[in-house]
């Protein structure tokens, strides 16, 4: 079985995720292809899409919010995501075990005894009326009926996995700021959730394999299940197996792949990237190493935005006091350093803090 070393995965990565060459697309397809993108802090996305799409403007992403294209939906590991319309709807019913899974274990004690279907009826009930609420009105209006559990508790068993909920815009818009308001996905779009298919082959956990590894792969299973949160895939990957191809990583896992997917040489050169925080290409994976190193696997779930030099974590990057300043976890050749000024000059053109300067420096540890 052909052995794929870690700069051998990384270029694959880098090619699906379009930072090896930015893509010439709509930002639908591009929130399609990468099935979605992690967007818990509302601005992160855009620049997301600003180092992946050769022509991004902000406009764009804030028609596709507003015009219900894409949309903010807790989804993949209980995070909140852009993703298309069309996927949250095939994609919600599969991940509702896992929302409400994860909500209980992190309120065992809280929820412990409560009637999940019957809270569920309940707060569909109220939201019937296709009025917008936060949290906290929802959890208000049904208080007096579960006076026991805290409110945040409620709240999160309600909006983050009982009821497919929206967060409507101005949420997430370019340059704004709003709180979150909540919608049924079906209120919203107009449709109703797919309902999950009998079928034991997980027909939807077959499309969720082949979509992962055409933004993630190769990869192992493990890393497919890190990466959306569901454990129950053994079935989906074992009905598509005869599809893919199969490889080794230098660890002796065992990674697959589509057959047609990129896999560039090794040798193939990496532009400089800044990536925001929680970015695809870093939490997509459980294994990490074939795009940052194992020093610095903390800052993957911290939320610092980072720097991609020759395709791996070499900087972090942060915006103040007007200026774009940029710390050096390792020292940078001068030809490397000249290619991460002029990449912070071209994001300084495209944030909208009135950025006066560009700071490098090294490492504080």
């Amino acid at each position: 079985m052909t052995v794929l070393g870690t700069r051998a995965l990384n270029r694959a990565t880098l090619a699906r995720q379009y930072l090896l060459d930015r893509a010439d697309t709509s930002v639908c397809d591009a929130v399609a292809h990468l099935c979605g993108l992690q967007a818990q802090e509302p601005q992160e996305p855009f620049v997301g899409l600003w180092s992946r799409l050769r022509a991004f403007e902000p406009t764009e992403l804030d028609e596709a919010l507003t015009g219900a294209d894409v949309v903010r939906t807790h989804l993949m590991r209980r995070t909140v995501h852009l993703v298309t319309a069309e996927d949250a709807l095939a994609w919600r019913a599969r991940h509702e075990p896992m929302l409400c899974q994860r909500v209980l274990a992190t309120y065992r004690h809280e929820l412990a005894g409560i009637d999940l279907d019957e809270v569920a009826a309940a707060g569909r009930a109220v939201m019937a009326d296709e009025r917008p609420r936060t949290m906290a009105q929802l959890v208000q209006a049904l208080e007096d009926r579960w006076p026991g559990p805290p409110r945040r508790a409620l709240g999160e068993l309600l909006v983050a996995a009982l009821i497919p909920m929206v967060q409507l815009p101005p949420r997430g818009l370019w340059q704004t700021t709003a709180g979150v308001r909540n919608l049924p996905l079906a209120t919203w779009l107009g449709r109703v959730v797919d309902p999950l298919p009998s079928d034991e082959n997980d027909p939807v956990g077959q499309q969720l394999v082949r979509r992962y590894l055409a933004a993630y792969g190769p990869a192992a299973s493990a890393d497919l299940r890190s990466w959306c949160g569901l454990a129950g895939l053994p079935a989906a990957v074992g009905a598509v197996r005869e599809e893919l191809l199969t490889f080794r990583d230098g660890r002796g896992r065992e990674l697959l792949d589509l057959p047609d997917a990129p896999r560039p040489d090794p040798d193939t050169p990496a532009p400089v990237r800044f990536l925001p925080a929680f970015d695809n290409a870093i939490l997509g994976y459980r294994d990490r190493s074939r795009i940052i190193d194992d020093a610095h696997l903390g800052l993957s779930v911290a939320g610092h935005r980072v720097v991609l030099v020759d395709g791996r974590v070499r900087a972090t990057w942060t915006v103040r006091d007007k200026h774009l300043h940029v710390t050096l976890l390792r020292p940078l050749a001068a030809s490397e350093r000249e290619a991460v000024s002029a990449e912070a000059a071209a994001l300084t053109a495209f944030l909208p803090q009135d950025i006066s300067g560009v700071d490098i420096t090294e490492t504080d540890g």
